[in-house]
């Protein structure tokens, strides 16, 4: 099916035909993602002394599991300003609006000399192409499946320079995008810098008025190789959670 939608005096064909999931599947098994030192996700049947919830083991006429996760450290989620801020935000009632135009780009983090890889903001602002787009995706380099598998615990993953996430902020973005686990260094003493500098927030404590309460962070995604850097529809699917984040099932579309 394809549909025309317009931004500004900018006409666009997006045919829906053809999706681009660049979500992360969640599994039980060593495949997933980990961050944060968790172990895997447990997805099993409910057990009820010998009844047993699973089909295959002749008890049950329904496949009937329990699954335990971390939406955080166990793949592509979508997070708001509650993620950080002592009062209570919660991304079912942050995202409400789920299509957007975007821009993916592509960026080899720079290496500093303590070791960090830092995407900056001069590599941001260069590839930046105003066209009234609210959503930004980051693909880092180098792009390998693996990151479909990666367990980051202690691996000091590369991350976002506040200055970057604060320039995004200011040209408009509402909604970035990162196939890293966080848009902060691992081990930061807990300061958020990028976090805090993307939703405009000043005090964890007592959130300022003017912070983004309707943008969103978006982790651990995977984009595929042959996707090119350009334009793109994005879609964001998230489960309706009343918390800081939800697992999420961003989608690309072509546009023409």
């Amino acid at each position: 099916m394809k549909a025309t939608f317009s931004i500004s005096d900018q006409n666009y064909t997006v045919d829906f035909s053809q999706p681009i999931d660049i979500s992360i599947p969640l599994t039980n098994t060593d495949e997933n993602p980990i961050a944060w030192y968790l172990d895997k996700p447990s997805i099993e049947p409910v057990r009820m002394g010998d009844w047993v919830g699973k089909v295959s083991e002749g008890q049950s006429s329904t496949n009937f599991n329990t699954i335990a996760f971390n939406p955080h450290g166990h793949g592509t989620h979508t997070e708001c300003l509650g993620h950080i801020t002592r009062d209570f935000y919660s991304i079912n009632d942050t995202l409400k609006t789920f299509v957007f135009l975007a821009q993916v780009v592509t960026i080899q983090p720079e290496k500093l000399d303590n070791g960090d890889a830092v995407i900056t903001l001069e590599q941001v602002s260069q590839l930046w192409q105003a066209k009234e787009q609210t959503a930004i995706v980051i693909r880092t380099l180098p792009n390998e499946a693996i990151k479909k598998h990666s367990k980051y615990s202690h691996t000091n993953p590369p991350y976002l320079a506040a200055e970057a996430a604060a320039f995004l902020r200011e040209q408009g973005i509402k909604h970035l995008l990162i196939d890293l686990p966080s848009v902060d260094k691992e081990k930061d003493e807990g300061k958020l810098l990028a976090h805090k500098a993307f939703w405009n927030v000043k005090d964890i404590n007592q959130v300022n008025d003017d912070a983004c309460f309707d943008a969103t962070i978006t982790e651990m995604i995977y984009v595929p190789k042959e996707v090119k850097d350009d334009f793109y529809l994005l879609n964001i699917q998230i489960a309706s959670f009343v918390n800081d984040a939800s697992p999420s099932k961003p989608i690309l579309y072509k546009v023409k």
